[in-house]
């Protein structure tokens, strides 16, 4: 039996109108396909989550990791059982499971814990009957049986380990947009609809600011094969495929542009002791669990060196408190922190066949007189960091220079 995988997010079931409309879509879809599993993953309702995060908040101490997990897995606990009795009212069976039901196993590292395994033969067991399985994603159970969460998101990250473990023939993303564009649409009016975009593409964009799938999602996808279709609850015409790079129909030098506005740069100047510092100061950021984006070192007076890195904004506060704390102990300089910066990244798996595309990058920044403060590269991207208050001129002069370029035709679409 084929079996697909459709995860409708939080705006989808954001009501009871919007609950019956996806159970509109998966009953025509089972008339339509009678001989085709179909497992639907479903988010918690649109912005229940921050309320339940907000009652801990007022309850008293919110930052109990597992009790905080037990408190917002019931918001998937809520919409899985609506959409399964919307179905069930639609003459299609079903029947809702939470992670505890299925073994949805992770780690231990609440509220972003990690799935290790799913136990699928309840799964399977309920295929064979016809009946729809709804599973509540977001969610997971340890060893111990304590419930977990997976990370804001993380409900894409269910449904693809999901479709993995099942090996699904494909799983559908729906989301309030109609699928992955070349660049954010509310400040790109030129952004294009992408029929296709590989993996690879898609992780980078996803990692470097796009919001339209977790990138831990695109990872999952990647490792196992799992072809993804991102596409919308409200016009579901359409969309975009996410597959293997040899499948790709046209290979576009660039594939899209991205930016993230959300992170701080963090320079410590003057610093000696060479690697045993740099040591120093990374471990104790990592201990804290802090992740480091870029990084960059420039040669600075008398055999010392300055060292700039960038963490996301919520990391911001704690990352300069340590890094100061570090300072002191070092005999650095001193610690510069700018929060106002953005970073702009353009993604496409043709610039691993051309060259100069950092050239035209920079001149087209230049041209708009724009500083680049850092610079990271990869075999497909080509990220920078400006002053965030250029943030949308220089996505929108990119995606002019970029996306219009006629693509590559793959001689391999097997």
């Amino acid at each position: 039996m084929d079996v697909v995988v459709k995860k409708f997010g939080g705006t989808s079931v954001g009501d009871f109108d919007r609950i019956k409309n996806v159970a509109k879509i998966v009953s025509e879809f089972k008339k339509n396909n009678p001989r085709t599993g179909v497992i639907v993953v479903v988010s918690a309702m649109a912005g229940e989550t921050n309320k339940l995060i907000k009652m801990a908040k007022d309850i008293g101490n919110s930052s109990v990791p597992r009790e905080l997990d037990v408190l917002l897995a019931t918001g998937e606990q809520v919409s899985i059982a609506l959409l399964a009795i919307a179905l069930i009212d639609n003459g299609i069976p079903a029947q809702s499971l939470t992670a505890q039901q299925i073994k949805i196993k992770t780690d231990e590292h609440h509220t972003n814990a990690t799935i290790q395994a799913i136990d699928a033969k309840r799964i399977k067991a309920l295929l064979a009957q016809g009946i729809v399985p709804v599973v509540a994603g977001f969610q997971g159970v340890t060893d111990d049986g304590n419930i977990t969460t997976l990370g804001r998101g993380g409900s894409d990250i269910t449904a693809v380990a999901v479709a993995a473990t099942v090996k699904a023939k494909a799983c559908y993303i729906y989301t309030d947009v109609e699928g992955v564009y070349s660049a954010d649409p509310r400040i790109c009016a030129h952004a294009k609809r992408l029929n296709q975009i590989s993996h690879e593409e898609m992780l980078e964009l996803a990692s470097l600011g796009a919001k339209v799938i977790h990138h831990r999602a695109v990872f999952f996808a990647m490792c196992y094969k799992v072809p993804l279709v991102v596409l919308s609850t409200f016009n579901p015409i359409v969309g975009t495929w996410i597959v293997k790079e040899e499948e790709l129909m046209e290979k576009p030098v660039v594939a899209g542009i991205t930016y993230r506005t959300d992170e701080t740069k963090i320079t410590v100047n003057g610093l000696g002791n060479g690697i045993e510092s740099l040591n120093q100061i990374f471990k104790k950021l990592a201990d804290e669990g802090i992740f480091i984006d870029m990084i960059t070192q420039a040669g600075g007076q008398e055999g010392k060196v300055d060292l700039s890195f960038t963490v996301t904004d919520e990391y911001g506060t704690k990352a300069t408190e340590i890094v100061q704390y570090c300072v002191d102990e070092l005999c650095a300089d001193d610690v510069r922190v700018e929060p106002d910066i953005a970073k702009i990244s353009v993604v496409g798996i043709g610039m691993r066949y051309h060259a100069g595309i950092a050239s035209r990058m920079f001149k087209i920044l230049a041209q708009e007189e724009i500083n680049i403060h850092m610079i990271s590269t990869s075999e497909i991207k080509i990220s920078v960091v400006i002053p965030r208050k250029y943030c949308e001129v220089a996505v929108r002069a990119l995606h002019d220079e970029f996306i219009d370029e006629k693509p590559e035709i793959s001689e391999d679409i097997s």
